[in-house]
């Protein structure tokens, strides 16, 4: 028997359209895309399926467009009969995850993402803070450059997300100077992103106390499934864990190789990464590598890959 991972992506994944199939055919999808309406007051179909682009892009659209996308999908491999044995999602994809271990209703989660996305972008004034991504580098050798970026302002590793690839967050000029020290010390490439806001670093503490305050209204159950958390590549407890673990994941290193590690020694053998993209089956096929494990990785984003999916179980 299998055992079967579900993963969610973070923001960045999205695309004008995505989820439209599914709603289209299955009626589950189209009654997460209504209650997420419903949850938002505005027509959430007409922001994914027809955008546009500019307005999907805004931070506090996307967090709750992507999960939006994502719960309509994961619902329908459910009805297909697809389960999984545990979750985990990058960033905001950690939502997806308590989700669908009725850790938070729905509607709550897609409010408090939109939120979320609002205070992220709000912490720091635009300009200010950028991140970039850091290829062909491993971690003991970036933090040395990380150090010496330091005395030009706040520089910090924002994502871990597989071997030779880590996102750095921080201050504009340190981030750059980060990129200069990191190519002189090896890096393959040091590519600054074109970001709004400096994510999971020290910048955004203001967000997670917004944050906190957002979650004290939401209703936190017992997870029935074991689901990992960015901030330390562990499973979550308790639910007494949730709400803390998420506040310290808006300024916190997201450990998503640390996690996909955790899962495979935990004798994960099946990867389906649920929602637009392929970012997360890219990193597991890379972290996979050194560990040599027998398994199979499968993205779910429109009719084509589900019947994939669908031919294998």
């Amino acid at each position: 028997m299998s055992k079967i991972a579900f993963v969610f992506p973070g923001q960045g994944a999205q695309y004008v359209g995505m989820g439209k199939e599914f709603v289209e055919n299955f009626q589950i999808a189209n009654e997460i895309f209504e209650q997420a309406s419903e949850a938002l007051g505005y027509d959430m179909k007409k922001m994914c399926f027809e955008g546009p682009e500019e307005d999907l892009k805004k931070t506090e659209n996307t967090q709750p467009a992507i999960l939006t996308t994502c719960i309509a999908i994961a619902k329908v491999l459910e009805e297909k009969g697809i389960n999984p044995y545990m979750s985990a999602g990058l960033s905001l994809g950690e939502y997806a995850s308590l989700v669908m271990a009725d850790v938070m209703d729905f509607k709550d989660a897609v409010l408090l993402v939109k939120k979320r996305g609002k205070y992220m972008q709000e912490a720091v004034p635009l300009g200010v803070g950028t991140m970039a991504a850091i290829l062909g580098m491993e971690r003991e050798t970036l933090e040395k450059a990380l150090e010496k970026a330091k005395e030009f302002g706040i520089v910090e590793a924002a994502n871990f997300n597989s071997p030779g690839q880590i996102v750095i967050s921080g201050e504009v000029k340190a981030i750059e100077k980060a990129c200069e020290f990191a190519k002189e010390m090896g890096a393959k490439k040091a590519v600054v992103l074109p970001v709004s806001a400096p994510f999971h670093c020290s910048m955004l503490v203001p967000a997670g106390e917004k944050l906190l305050l957002e979650l004290e209204n939401v209703k936190i159950n017992d997870l029935t499934m074991p689901v990992l958390a960015n901030v330390n590549a562990d499973y979550y407890k308790e639910k007494s864990d949730v709400k803390d673990l998420l506040v310290k994941q808006v300024s916190n290193s997201v450990l998503w190789e640390d996690s996909v590690v955790k899962m495979l020694d935990d004798g994960v053998d099946t990867f389906i990464e649920i929602g637009p993209g392929k970012s997360l089956s890219s990193f597991i096929k890379k972290i996979n590598r050194k560990l040599k494990k027998e398994i199979s990785i499968y993205n779910v984003e429109n009719m084509d890959t589900l019947e994939k999916l669908l031919s294998n179980f």
